[in-house]
């Protein structure tokens, strides 16, 4: 018997907190404007894609105790955003990153259940963690955490969170128009929640939203964050986008739902993807190759390398080799508030993969940042990518893509006039909406899918 077809999943996400797009593009326009947003917002929408996805920082950030200059140095708050795109779009899903280290439960649950109110029930929540004291500064935190309690606290803040959702026992509201909008006895309910991290009683003053929780996003790849996704998450974000890498990342999330009491359709799994085109496969590569050297200039590859090597390169050559010295061990005194320097838990081991692979291929500090910083990237004629795209999601190697263009706001535009329309034809992409809600979109409960 034949296997169904997977019904592939797309997402639009608004860069902005790394170096993904560029910025002398003429066509590159403000990261600040609300105008930019609607535009790649209405742009997913028009393409019938499930959401669309802002990441939020809480502290801009710096190296070598400068502002970072690859990053938009600053962003209109997320909920606000989302709240007006909400106004200007009908089907499509709002998701935004909201940090749970930094902030309280009552009042995050408030938000959420407010947006999908507003939104009739498109809002999602990408749960993320902070440990380090330079965000906590902001806060009045600074070091309060210890970066082995970050999960704990995220998942303790996320089920007390939908404890508040939950504290409205029906969805019921009565109207009266003398007195005004008053509860039935099926309305509030009160909640109680006391443990380590947080001690909150009381009643919950938003009714029941139309999704009863938001949809829930993750983004971990520790062991930790793939365990946190698998008992709590609708979907996860992953940077392994590729058959082989991708198949396992696939096959070992999806393998830790059982515990949970969940079933291999309750949690979504979306690699970040970049994408050219062109009229032919050489033509994109060959566009692709000025869009990573415009991405990765000469000063670019120097940061990046200095946040491995936790020492200012500003003197050496980014068309030369790699530094004789090592990297310095330690508390990262040259990067803050940068989750990359996170990444690199040996950087001894990494320096070494780096000389290796520059040695190997005689690259220079450009090259090799060029090659080894570089997203999963669908890179051909508009066939191509949609073919590529399908046998990826078709192998189990993902669900669908987070869709990250180049240029801002325009960028998602050639992607929805022509490679949607092949995904629509293979039988693998909606034509239209089938449901209103976000769940509906993902294929998940409507209430509560943990």
């Amino acid at each position: 018997m034949t296997k169904p077809l997977k019904q592939i999943h797309l997402a639009a996400h608004f860069p902005g907190v790394n170096n993904t797009t560029v910025w002398s593009d003429p066509a590159a326009g403000s990261h600040i404007e609300f105008s930019s947003f609607v535009r790649l917002a209405q742009a997913a929408e028009r393409a019938k894609f499930d959401f669309f996805f802002l990441a939020e920082g809480l502290r801009l950030r710096e190296q070598g105790g400068e502002i970072y200059d690859l990053d938009v140095v600053g962003r209109p708050d997320t909920f606000t955003v989302l709240a007006a795109l909400a106004a200007v779009t009908e089907r499509l899903g709002l998701a935004g990153t909201i940090n749970s280290t930094f902030n309280e439960p009552y009042e995050v649950a408030r938000q959420f259940a407010s947006l999908d109110h507003l939104s009739a029930g498109r809002a999602a929540w990408n749960v993320v963690t902070s440990w380090e004291a330079f965000t906590g500064q902001n806060f009045r935190r600074g070091g309060f955490l210890a970066q082995d309690k970050r999960y704990e606290r995220a998942e303790t803040f996320l089920r007390t969170a939908w404890e508040l959702f939950d504290s409205w026992r029906g969805d019921e509201i009565v109207a009266n128009k003398e007195t005004g909008v008053f509860l039935s006895d099926a309305g509030a309910g009160s909640f109680s929640h006391h443990d380590e991290h947080f001690d909150i009683s009381g009643r919950f003053d938003v009714p029941r939203a139309p999704q009863g929780r938001p949809v829930i996003l993750q983004a971990g790849d520790s062991d930790e964050g793939r365990e946190f996704a698998a008992a709590t998450a609708d979907a996860i974000f992953t940077r392994h986008g590729t058959l082989e890498a991708g198949q396992a990342f696939y096959s070992d999330v999806k393998s830790r739902l059982a515990r949970y009491g969940r079933t291999h359709e309750q949690l979504v799994v979306l690699p970040a993807a970049t994408f050219v085109l062109g009229d032919t496969d050489a033509d994109a590569q060959e566009r692709a190759d000025v869009v990573r050297r415009q991405q990765v200039s000469g000063q670019t590859a120097i940061k990046f390398l200095e946040q491995l090597w936790n020492r200012d390169l500003s003197s050496y050559d980014p068309d030369g080799p790699l530094p004789d010295v090592d990297p310095e061990l330690g508390e990262n005194t040259i990067a803050k508030g940068r989750a990359s320097v996170r990444m690199y838990r040996d950087p001894l081991a990494t320096s070494k993969e780096w000389r290796q692979l520059a040695e190997a291929k005689n690259l220079s500090i450009r090259d090799l940042m060029i090659e080894v910083t570089s997203r999963q990237n669908f890179i051909g004629s508009a066939d191509s990518v949609a073919e590529s795209m399908n046998n990826l999601v078709q192998a189990d190697a993902s669900d669908g893509f987070i869709l990250v263009p180049h240029v801002t706001p325009g960028g998602l535009d050639e992607f929805a006039d022509k490679v949607v329309p092949l995904l629509q034809e293979r039988g693998v992409f909606r034509t239209e909406y089938t449901g209103t809600t976000l769940r509906d979109h993902l294929g998940i409960d409507r209430r509560n899918s943990h």
